[in-house]
């Protein structure tokens, strides 16, 4: 681990007694304060006012029980989280994940994550996130609307446009929130497209918003890759996962002139060679909902590894884009060794702190999620304007938007790293931006 000077250290050992067996709490802390001595140094009152304190603490933790009945008539109980952390800057704004590895502790880490990632987007939303340990895999539609309309029957209290707007993430995708909206709607007895996005496109969604977070993180990819004077077409990529975002992340690649030659599930590895057949990936996983072992069923010139490690794949970009602490210091050793140039997280702290340290030494660019995958947030918050002004924006348009966001995301956060010192290290410079527009905003509002 890399050391604080004594001031962060008190912090960061308070957090953990605070905050017991929340590991992964911990180390997003711990990533951000790591970042953040020379600010304290330049801004001498945000220690004297404990800014990092305060927003190491979410404002409310709300924990509650999901009953539900399956087809055959089982009772089940599930536990639900909103973790409502900083609306400094906007109503909380974040994504709701079923899984279940989900507590507490993965909450407020993810909720965590999102006060900066919302704050580098510019746009007026606050950081908060939520989920439940319910596991859709395997579940009928009738038990998932089921267990949504129970979740939402509690979490309707604490939702609205104006205060807090959730969305999808791990394991809650269009169909989830269908459920959820449609259970507010009736709840509510009113239509506040507002108060969720992620929505279908004929009641209240967005063009693109499917595609915003691979995108953007291959358009962050682009701009990292750009200063060094090179570009991604003619690089060959590999994106972790196989689910929302590494499709669009391998889409908006292929496009651009990459060549995407594996993917990955919990099971395993597929390698092709030729090029990911993307129409293949989202018809197994996006229709069927089936394993990706079956990619290599349909198409033989293919590989699949149960099991297997992409990491050890060569290649010249990456994209971690299934779940935390899926890249290690071993794989990024390995990643170095096959001339890998650049790393851009497309999940929510898929690298651990060794990775990450390995990619710095050896000078490979590396993303940071909170940078890197923050299209997924900022196309949320254009469904918001868009169902605020009863509006529906082109595909292009809003493309545009996100292409514009996304580059100056980069250049904000690149610009901060030399500024303080290191250029070019995009993990200093994500979070000394996005800390310092939460703390201005929050020295602005008062002690509250």
């Amino acid at each position: 681990m890399v050391g604080l000077d004594e001031r962060l250290e008190a912090v960061y050992v308070e957090v953990t007694r605070r905050n017991p067996g929340e590991a992964e709490f911990h180390q997003a802390v711990r990533e951000v304060l790591e970042s953040l001595s020379p600010v304290l140094a330049k801004r001498p009152e945000l220690v004297e006012c404990k800014m990092i304190e305060r927003i190491c603490e979410p404002e409310r933790q709300i924990i509650f029980r999901v009953p539900w009945q399956d087809d055959k008539g089982e009772l089940h109980v599930n536990r639900g989280f909103r973790v409502q952390f900083n609306s400094a800057l906007g109503p909380y704004k974040g994504g709701l994940r079923f899984h279940p590895s989900v507590y507490l502790g993965i909450i407020k880490f993810l909720g965590f994550e999102q006060i900066f990632k919302n704050a580098l987007t510019g746009l007026p939303i606050g950081g908060g996130k939520g989920g439940a340990d319910f596991d859709p895999k395997g579940k009928s539609d009738n038990e998932i609307m089921r267990f949504c309309q129970s979740f939402m029957l509690e979490l309707h209290r604490y939702v609205g446009e104006y205060q807090d707007v959730p969305a999808g993430d791990i394991g809650v995708g269009g169909r989830e929130i269908g459920y959820l909206f449609g259970m507010y709607k009736r709840i509510t007895s009113q239509y506040e497209s507002g108060v969720i996005t992620g929505k279908g496109l004929n009641w209240g969604g967005s063009l693109v918003r499917t595609e915003a977070t691979g995108y953007g993180a291959v358009f962050f990819a682009r701009e990292m890759l750009a200063v060094r004077g090179q570009e991604i077409e003619g690089k060959t990529c590999v994106v972790s996962g196989s689910g929302n975002v590494a499709i669009y992340t391998i889409q908006k690649l292929s496009q651009l002139g990459a060549r995407v030659v594996a993917c990955s599930d919990s099971d395993g590895v597929i390698y092709d060679e030729s090029g990911i057949d993307l129409p293949l990936l989202k018809q197994l996983k996006e229709v069927e909902r089936v394993r990706i072992e079956e990619y290599s069923e349909r198409k033989k010139d293919s590989r699949y590894v149960p099991h297997g490690n992409i990491w050890e794949i060569p290649c010249n970009l990456a994209f971690p884009s299934a779940t935390q602490n899926e890249l290690n210091g071993r794989d990024a050793a390995a990643l170095v060794k096959n001339g890998c140039v650049a790393v851009v997280e497309g999940a929510n702290m898929p690298a651990t702190p060794d990775a990450i340290r390995t990619f710095t030494e050896a000078n490979v660019a590396f993303g940071l999620g909170k940078a890197a995958n923050a299209g997924g947030v900022a196309t949320s918050a254009l469904e918001m304007q868009q169902n605020a002004s009863r509006d529906s924006w082109s595909f292009d348009y809003t493309e545009q938007r996100l292409d514009h966001i996304m580059r100056g995301i980069h250049r904000n956060v690149y610009e901060t790293s030399v500024e303080y010192g290191s250029p070019g290290n995009y993990v200093v410079g994500a979070n000394i931006t996005g800390f310092l527009r939460v703390a201005d905003a929050m020295l602005a509002l008062g002690v509250i």
